[in-house]
C-alpha cells in the first residue's frame, strides 16, 4: 500500500467465496478488515487467515437488507476498528429459478440482500468517508446483468448494481470518493455449484464445460475478483470511478 495510513475496509459477504478472498488481499495490502456475514461464526476462518498473517480483522454479524443490523454493524466497525474508508458489497445470494415458477419471495429475497443491501452498507459508510476526504466503494456485479436463463432475479440484481454504482460516482466524487463495480464471469464458488446441483451436473463437469466457453479456457477464481478489488480500491485508482469491469476470461460487456 503506498500510504502508510491503515485504512479500515469492510467487506460484506465474506465468511467465504469471492467474499473471503477479497477480505484476505485487502489485508495483504495493509488494510484493517471487517469480515461481515450474516453469521458471525462462519467469518472465524476469513479472520484466522487473516491474523495468523500478522493481519487485523473482526468479525462482525449482520444481515445486509436489515437497516437497524447495518446501521449497528457499521458503528461496531467505527469503534473497534476505525472508520470504514473501504467497502465492497459482496453478500448475494441465489434463488435462481425459470420465470413461471419464481415466487415473489425469490424475487425479493435476491433484491433485498443485493440492492437494497448494497444501498444501505453504502449510506451507512459513505458519512465516514466523507469525513475522511477518501472513500472506495466497489460493488459486486456479474456477467449475468447481460441476462442468464432461470436468474430473471439475480439478473436483474445485478444489473442494478451497475446503475446504482454510477450514481455513487457521480455523487459522491467530490467528496474524493470513488465507486465502481467488478462484474464476475463463470468463478468457483458454492454459488456456481449450487447453479450446477440445480441443472443436474457434477461441479466438475460443469466447470469443464464452462471453460471450453471462456477464450482464456479455464473458470476463474475468487483471487481473481479479489485481485480486481484490490485495484480499484488502491491509492492509485483515484481517477478510476463508475466504471464496470468485466472479470470473465474474455470480453462481456
Amino acid at each position: 500500500m503506498s500510504t502508510t495510513e491503515q485504512r479500515v475496509a469492510v467487506v460484506t459477504g465474506a465468511a467465504r467465496g469471492i467474499g473471503a478472498a477479497t477480505a484476505v488481499r485487502l489485508a495483504e495490502e495493509g488494510h484493517a478488515v471487517a469480515v461481515l456475514d450474516l453469521d458471525e461464526a462462519a467469518c472465524a476462518a476469513t479472520v484466522e487467515r487473516i491474523t495468523t498473517a500478522g493481519g487485523t480483522a473482526l468479525a462482525v454479524g449482520c444481515d445486509v437488507s436489515d437497516a437497524a443490523q447495518v446501521e449497528a454493524a457499521v458503528a461496531r466497525v467505527a469503534a473497534e476498528l476505525g472508520a470504514p474508508v473501504i467497502l465492497v458489497n459482496n453478500a448475494g445470494v441465489l434463488r435462481d429459478n425459470l420465470l413461471f415458477k419464481m415466487s415473489e419471495s425469490d424475487w425479493d429475497t435476491v433484491m433485498n440482500v443485493h440492492l437494497r443491501g448494497a444501498f444501505l452498507m453504502s449510506r451507512a459508510c459513505q458519512k465516514h468517508m466523507v469525513d475522511a476526504g477518501f472513500g472506495r466503494i466497489v460493488n459486486l456485479s456479474s456477467s449475468s446483468a447481460l441476462g442468464n436463463r432461470g436468474q430473471a432475479n439475480y439478473a436483474a440484481a445485478k444489473a442494478g448494481m451497475q446503475g446504482f454504482t454510477k450514481t455513487l460516482a457521480i455523487e459522491l466524487g467530490k467528496f474524493g470518493i470513488t465507486a465502481n463495480a467488478v462484474a464476475p464471469g463463470f468463478i468457483a464458488t458454492d454459488m456456481t455449484a449450487a447453479t450446477a446441483a440445480r441443472v443436474g451436473m457434477g461441479f466438475e463437469e460443469f466447470k469443464a464445460a464452462a471453460a471450453t466457453q471462456i477464450p482464456v479456457q479455464r473458470v476463474g477464481e475468487p483471487t481473481d475478483i479479489a485481485n480486481a478489488v484490490a485495484f480499484f480500491t488502491g491509492e492509485q485508482a483515484g481517477f478510476v470511478s463508475g466504471q464496470v469491469l468485466y472479470v470473465a476470461g474474455g470480453p462481456l460487456g
